[in-house]
């Protein structure tokens, strides 16, 4: 249909089963494969998204296409793309060659609203469904978990009255500062 496959969401399980970063990474190259493609689109932070900051440049390395992270404007160009992204700085405008990988913040486009005849056409269109398995993935787990221990309890703080008494306990106590 010349659209973009949406990538499945990732929180922990998917199909039934425990999925890792690269299983996922492994179905969306897959399903690209099957559709006409070239950019693919991440949300920076989302809940119930997959992590982000280990899924964009996995498969961005694997498919080897380029990648622009945290990006706020996109202008597409002869064979390319022209992105604006955030930095710690400011902003940063790059020049990508497509295909492309983005990850983008809440900036990059106005949310569309639908409306309900569009809602209605939507409810018939077909939607399709593949396993891992039809997609040529083996999702079997290659990781066991074997044991997940909390941090050490840490001891509680204490409240000092002056500077003098700070300094004193982290000279003399804490032996922080000579």
């Amino acid at each position: 249909d010349g659209h973009p496959a949406h990538p499945p969401t990732y929180s922990g399980r998917m199909c039934g089963k425990k999925m890792t970063s690269r299983m996922v990474c492994r179905l969306v190259i897959n399903i690209t494969k099957m559709r006409l493609c070239f950019i693919m689109r991440f949300v920076k932070e989302a809940v119930q998204f997959w992590n982000h900051q280990a899924i964009d440049p996995m498969l961005a390395g694997l498919m080897g296409w380029a990648q622009a992270t945290f990006a706020s404007e996109l202008e597409l160009t002869d064979g390319g793309a022209k992105v604006t992204r955030e930095i710690d700085g400011g902003l940063e405008t790059i020049a990508i060659k497509l295909p492309a990988i983005l990850t983008t913040d809440l900036r990059l486009n106005e949310p569309r609203y639908a409306s309900l005849p569009n809602i209605m056409k939507a409810k018939k269109k077909p939607i399709d469904t593949m396993t891992p398995e039809e997609l040529g993935v083996d999702v079997a787990p290659r990781l066991t978990t074997l044991k997940v221990t909390p941090p050490a309890e840490r001891e509680a703080g204490i409240i000092v009255e002056t500077v003098e008494e700070l300094v004193d306990k982290l000279k003399n106590e804490a032996k922080v500062i000579s």
